[in-house]
């Protein structure tokens, strides 16, 4: 007997994405201190507690934790080192897991931006630039207000805390 599998089915669409830049007057270093001063690392608990069903622990973490956390750091400017030379460049994957949950428990595919993606490079000058692109503007491609809005929210708390570094 010979399986028969169903053909993959492959969507698209274009979105528009707002894409958001920060230059600082402070030194790539001095912002770099700053955001890293002013994010938590991860508390790697949450995200057990959401995974066990923890609604209490998560409901303390989403009214007493940090708005923000940096999950990741990948230090793109080392990557250059063969191709002429390192440069300061890193990449965060900053977010909250709780704030996440809240928009994938409605679309699933909303994990694909979650958590967010910031660029922190020097510029020529030495001075720091944040790069990102705006939540809202790729979240609300779902059609789904309540995440919409998550990505609203995101937008004024992500722009504002990388404003208090660069500042």
């Amino acid at each position: 007997m010979t399986e028969t599998t169903a053909p993959a089915i492959l969507g698209s669409r274009t979105i528009a994405v707002e894409h958001v830049k920060i230059s600082s007057e402070r030194s790539f270093a001095e912002v770099r201190r700053r955001i890293e001063d002013t994010l938590p690392k991860l508390d790697a608990s949450i995200a057990e507690a959401l995974r066990g069903g923890d609604q209490k622990r998560a409901t303390d973490y989403d009214q007493n934790g940090p708005k923000l956390s940096i999950f990741e750091q990948r230090d793109h400017g080392s990557l250059l080192q063969t191709f002429g030379g390192r440069r300061n460049a890193l990449q965060y994957e900053i977010g909250n897991p709780v704030t996440a949950s809240k928009m994938t428990r409605h679309q699933l595919a909303a994990a694909l931006y979650a958590p967010l993606r910031v660029v922190l490079f020097e510029d020529e000058q030495g001075k720091g630039v944040f790069e990102f692109d705006k939540p809202s503007s790729f979240f609300g491609q779902f059609g789904d207000e309540r995440i919409t809005e998550i990505g609203r929210y995101l937008d004024v708390t992500l722009e504002a805390t990388l404003r208090k570094a660069a500042d």
